[in-house]
């Protein structure tokens, strides 16, 4: 059964967020991650949005989804992630 995380994320730090961005990219492939999309938000269709981007990545299992976000090099990353953003990441899986 495939999984992914809902990413949403209101920038604190820009620049920052970039490299964030960047660096947490590199680290999918190890566990089959692939980012699906990213966005900017525009406008809530019902109810309120309070965050500014949305990313949404997949994974082959959710036991590949917790590997990749337990894994050493994801950790060392949440310092900076931290430091960029205020991140909401929600983990759902596919029903099969």
């Amino acid at each position: 059964m495939s999984a992914f995380f809902v990413a949403t994320i209101k920038m604190t730090n820009p620049e920052q967020f970039k490299e964030y961005s960047e660096k947490a990219g590199l680290t999918f492939a190890q566990f089959g991650g692939k980012l699906l999309t990213r966005g900017k938000a525009e406008t809530a269709l019902a109810g309120t949005c309070a965050h500014h981007a949305v990313g949404i990545v997949s994974f082959p299992d959710m036991a590949a989804l917790t590997r990749w976000y337990e894994s050493p090099e994801y950790q060392a990353l949440i310092p900076l992630r931290d430091g960029a953003a205020e991140m909401d990441l929600v983990a759902y899986s596919v029903p099969a």
